[in-house]
């Protein structure tokens, strides 16, 4: 339901956007191509100029530029959230006293803050599409979803990822979510990735103005500075992990700790749960009991370890 919302309110988005530009087309008399390039300049230049012909100009532009700032903060909690909770889990024995945490978000804030008031100034724009382009662009986004799915999916292990799930909701999803995570989801992701790389163009602000080889420079080093981590990684914890790479991928592929030698066990750790784990989709012949209280279910000594609840992941 969220996801059909979610696209429903953009397929609803497209008729407002594209009937105001087809407007400003017609009144101008040129090709709806020429009214607005996609990016900042669609949604700071022609949209607001579209909206001063409307009635009730004031009151449209008052929502309109409310729209754009809620917008903003809705993705700024999931990006502060996003980084700060990774940052905790790292160091827990740091952050999770008092109110380290709380500082850290503010910490972040303030750093964000400051680097967000180069975009303010005359140049701002150029940078804030060089940013927009490469920093945020979905080409990042896109590497970074193929090597999620292709690690739960076939490196964790789909089974055991709905076993995970099954122990938090109580039931299995359908199968069709086991597909999507090791191929249809990535194989997507994989073509539109290739496809942006075939068809790339360098940037242009507006259409006219062309970057210097520097300012190019400068952008793919703020997207590779997120995409090379992950197979950079990836071949450090290969070097220097014991046996040959061919021994540690069939180790992780397979699962089967033993084919090899017994100096991978400590690997078994890291992906299999411990037997000791009962999990609460599957007790009591499988069906699920929720506690009012989880506190209350682990104090009884019934030999069973809940999930952690909301309650637990706050101090």
């Amino acid at each position: 339901m969220l996801c059909c919302l979610n696209s429903g309110t953009s397929f609803v988005a497209g008729f407002a956007i594209f009937s105001v530009l087809g407007f400003m087309a017609y009144e101008q008399g040129v090709p709806i191509a020429e009214v607005a390039e996609s990016g900042p300049g669609l949604a700071f230049i022609a949209y607001p100029k579209a909206v001063t012909m409307m009635p009730l100009s004031p009151l449209w532009a008052t929502l309109f530029f409310m729209m754009l700032i809620f917008l903003g903060l809705d993705s700024q909690f999931v990006c502060v959230e996003s980084l700060v909770t990774a940052v905790v889990d790292m160091y827990p024995k740091v952050f999770r006293r008092g109110y380290r945490r709380e500082m850290l978000i503010l910490a972040l804030s303030i750093v964000s803050y400051f680097l967000g008031l180069i975009m303010l100034t005359e140049g701002g724009m150029y940078i804030f599409q060089l940013f927009d382009s490469y920093a945020a662009s979905g080409m990042c986004l896109l590497f970074v979803a193929i090597f999620e799915c292709v690690c739960i999916g076939w490196f964790y292990g789909s089974n055991r990822f709905y076993d995970n799930i099954e122990d938090m909701i109580g039931y299995r999803p359908l199968i069709m979510f086991k597909w999507c995570w090791m191929l249809i989801t990535p194989g997507i992701c994989a073509g539109i990735f290739i496809f942006f790389l075939v068809k790339y163009k360098p940037l242009k602000y507006n259409n006219v103005y062309i970057y210097p080889a520097w300012g190019y420079g400068i952008g793919w080093m703020m997207a590779l500075s997120s995409m090379v981590c992950i197979p950079l990684w990836i071949c450090v914890k290969l070097w220097k992990s014991e046996g040959t790479i061919l021994e540690v991928m069939l180790v992780f592929i397979t699962k089967q700790f033993d084919i090899v030698d017994k100096k991978f066990q400590r690997f078994r750790k890291l992906i299999v749960a411990s037997p000791d784990l009962k999990m609460r989709g599957k007790i009591r012949a499988g069906s699920y009991v929720a506690t009012a209280n989880d506190y209350d279910a682990k104090l009884k000594g019934d030999g069973n370890i809940s999930a952690i609840t909301e309650k637990e992941t706050h101090f």
